[in-house]
């Protein structure tokens, strides 16, 4: 038992070393190529380290399954190219035996990115707002609010988030009657949306007469920042911990949840589909020779599949996106379709 612990907790090194290797390749150069091409945008090289950094937090999620299947080749090619892997094998240690401490060490790492990265990475996009985070219309956000007697709407080409406050960037508002009647038109460089409603300094207005005036104007609204932001916001823009309560306010009122449902189905298996991925680079490490010289081929062969099963992956939540599959489906079949026939190579390979 405490040779099994022993063994167990070498392997569980040996994985994360090879994960952690991985990541710190890709990170280093998704993080030098986006500081390179962000660095001439911005007036110091502070700020652009910090877009850089917050960039590489985003793209995280998208390379964490392939940088667990890889990690995997990693740590299996090391333990074959040191005999340490025959050594293993000659003790009597099954594959499945020697796969445990690989697929506890993918589940944990699933479960930290889904309750610690998703989080982190939410929130440093929360202090970086833009339209790029918005779903736009034609190019554009637009923002509708209905009253009684008075129909008002945004248009702007952008966004930022100040604070607790939203300015929009070359904006149109229109105050219409309840009969549809264009009662105002208000043009602005920049309008600021705070919880006491709608201001700028710097405006062109125009009445229902045709009138023109130019300085300062503003309106109380009922939508706020944080409204807006709730309800335009895309579903990776919403942490795991608040997407649940996100979905149940929302869909009381009608707004459509099946992309929110989604990404909550995903985050929350998470960490299956990291066991899928190391399950799979298990399968593709499997080799009787005491050099595993057909390493090069396999990483090729197992990196195209990893595209392939990534493409697939994406059409399988689409498909629970559009409605075709009920979302919960789509998000566990393919990591479990994985893990079956991964699980049935293994077995073949043990038997040979």
């Amino acid at each position: 038992m405490a040779h099994s612990r022993i063994l167990s907790r070498f392997l569980f090194k040996r994985f994360f070393m090879g994960v952690g290797l991985v990541l710190l390749i890709v990170c280093g150069i998704i993080f030098s190529v986006t500081f390179v091409e962000r660095l001439p945008g911005y007036p110091t090289a502070i700020l652009a380290l910090n877009d850089a950094w917050i960039r590489l937090v985003e793209y995280v999620p998208l390379f964490l399954p392939l940088a667990v299947f890889m990690g995997t080749l990693v740590a299996y090619y090391t333990l074959t190219r040191s005999s340490e892997g025959v050594i293993i094998s000659a003790a009597g240690i099954s594959p499945y035996q020697m796969a445990r401490p690989f697929l506890l060490g993918a589940f944990i790492i699933g479960v930290f990115a889904t309750t610690v990265i998703n989080p982190y990475a939410v929130g440093l996009r929360a202090k970086n707002i833009t339209s790029e985070y918005l779903t736009l219309v034609d190019g554009k956000i637009w923002i509708h609010e209905t009253t009684d007697n008075e129909y008002t709407t945004i248009m702007a080409k952008n966004l930022t988030l100040a604070d607790n406050d939203l300015i929009f960037h070359d904006a149109t508002i229109f105050v219409q009657d309840s009969d549809f009647k264009l009662n105002a038109r208000i043009d602005a460089p920049n309008i600021t949306l705070s919880e006491s409603g709608l201001d700028t300094d710097h405006a062109n207005v125009f009445d229902a007469s045709g009138q023109n005036t130019i300085g300062a104007w503003k309106k109380q609204t009922k939508i706020t920042p944080k409204t807006v932001l709730n309800r335009y916001l895309q579903p990776d823009q919403i942490s795991f911990w608040q997407l649940p309560g996100f979905i149940k306010k929302m869909s009381q009122i009608g707004v459509p949840m099946r992309g929110h449902i989604i990404q909550f189905w995903t985050l929350l298996f998470l960490p299956l589909s990291m066991i899928a991925m190391a399950t799979l680079g298990v399968a593709f490490s499997q080799t009787h020779q005491r050099r595993n010289h057909t390493f090069g081929t396999k990483f090729g062969i197992g990196i195209l599949t990893c595209f392939i099963l990534y493409f697939l992956l994406n059409i399988f939540s689409a498909l629970g996106a559009n409605g075709t599959l009920p979302p919960l489906l789509a998000i566990i079949a393919p990591p479990l379709i994985i893990i079956a026939a991964a699980g049935v190579f293994i077995a073949g390979f043990d038997t040979i």
